[in-house]
């Protein structure tokens, strides 16, 4: 198959939008309720298409992630990383599952990426969280079956144009 631009497009504006909802302020008691916008969409993209989109590119938005976060560089690009890899792993396994079983394992996987930043912070002593922080998996969890809808209705689209 051919990587076509249409794809290429789609993948960039929903990692766009994705950080641009990571940016946006929340109230601070919200904002231990933030689902983790980019680890989602990379798992969607990784579920959907395992051979084109994985590791190095959820290292790339990882790394742009640091930055916008003011985190330790190559903090969020790991977390991201080691989701992709485990999305990539079991995609065969995961994509075959009903919406309800993907969000418990969307949440488990989103679960880890935000333990292991909690957990790089605590020891690092940049900032302090406490457990309140993992509430972003519930989340993650509870909308996963409409950015997966979503996300797979903009891939349908992409592929439309692209045959045409």
């Amino acid at each position: 198959m051919i990587f076509r631009s249409h794809w290429l497009g789609a993948i960039a504006l929903s990692l766009l939008a994705a950080l641009l909802l990571t940016a946006v302020p929340l109230p601070p008691w919200a904002a231990a309720w933030r689902p983790a916008w980019v680890a989602m969409v990379i798992i969607y993209w990784c579920l959907a298409m395992p051979e084109r989109i994985g590791v190095f590119l959820a290292w790339g938005i990882g790394l742009m992630l640091d930055v916008l976060h003011g985190a330790i560089l190559g903090q969020h690009a790991l977390g991201l990383a080691t989701v992709a890899y485990l999305a990539v792993l079991y995609h065969q396994r995961i994509r075959v599952f009903p919406l309800i079983q993907q969000s418990l394992v969307v949440g488990s996987m989103v679960f880890v990426y935000l333990g292991s930043m909690a957990l790089i912070y605590n020891l690092l002593g940049s900032r302090r969280y406490d457990l309140d922080y993992l509430l972003g998996a519930l989340t993650s969890a509870l909308l996963w079956p409409w950015a997966f809808v979503i996300l797979r209705d903009v891939r349908r689209r992409t592929t439309a144009q692209s045959r045409v």
